[in-house]
């Protein structure tokens, strides 16, 4: 993939369209399945899902906004490498806040909240990692097209 680096950067319209799109992906894909596990209703761990959708909309337009000042500080390229240590520090500081919100609303222990806050992770890792991939790439295709012939 040619350097992102060399793309405008994101304004906060695309960044929160950015986070928008993210979140409501996740929160389609993991409520039903989350619903189903806990065996409680859709609708209940859909509000969870929400509110956490909330919340990670705001981190991940800060994350970002500073991971990309950092990585264009740096001039590290989106590798693999870098990827992966984007959705894992994103997703690491993420779980600090979801941990004590999933506790309060589903009334579960630190231990049990923990565990399936680590489910979640392990759900959202691979799909950090793909969805940013996924958007680096339409957005690159969308700034080529904008590029005079």
């Amino acid at each position: 993939m040619p350097d992102l680096a060399q793309l405008p950067a994101k304004t906060w319209a695309e960044r929160v369209l950015h986070a928008v799109l993210f979140e409501v992906g996740g929160v389609l894909l993991v409520t039903p399945i989350a619903a189903w596990l806990l065996g409680a209703s859709v609708a209940h761990v859909g509000v969870l899902a929400v509110i956490l959708a909330s919340c990670a909309m705001l981190w991940n337009a800060i994350f970002n906004y500073g991971f990309e000042k950092l990585e264009r500080r740096q001039g590290w390229q989106r590798t693999a490498k870098i990827r992966t240590l984007h959705a894992l520090l994103f997703e690491g500081g993420f779980i600090m806040l979801a941990v004590p919100l999933t506790m309060w609303w589903l009334q579960l222990s630190l231990w049990q909240a923990l565990a399936l806050d680590i489910g979640f992770f392990l759900f959202f890792l691979p799909y950090t990692y793909l969805y940013n991939w996924a958007y680096d790439v339409l957005r690159l295709q969308y700034f080529r097209r904008q590029r005079p012939a």
